[in-house]
């Protein structure tokens, strides 16, 4: 006997699509929260990095969290 054929499967395609899609929004939250406190160090007129520094640690943790709920809606 034949097996039935099954539908082709692009979930692997797409996943690809989204995790490429996180990557990018990633990378660009974090980028923009540094030049933001670049920005901001210049505009203070501070000799320290602080802004920077503080800043880009908080697009880090909005990256995360923003990945872990796309995540959550990825199919397998």
């Amino acid at each position: 006997m034949s097996q039935p054929k099954r539908p082709k499967d692009n979930n692997g395609l797409k996943n690809a699509a989204i995790l490429t899609g996180i990557a990018i929004e990633m990378g660009g939250i974090i980028f923009l929260a540094a030049q933001g406190g670049k920005w901001l160090d210049g505009y203070f007129e501070m000799e320290s990095k602080t802004f920077v520094i503080i800043l880009t640690l908080l697009g880090v943790a909005v990256a995360i969290y923003l990945v872990l709920q796309q995540l959550k809606r990825i199919k397998y």
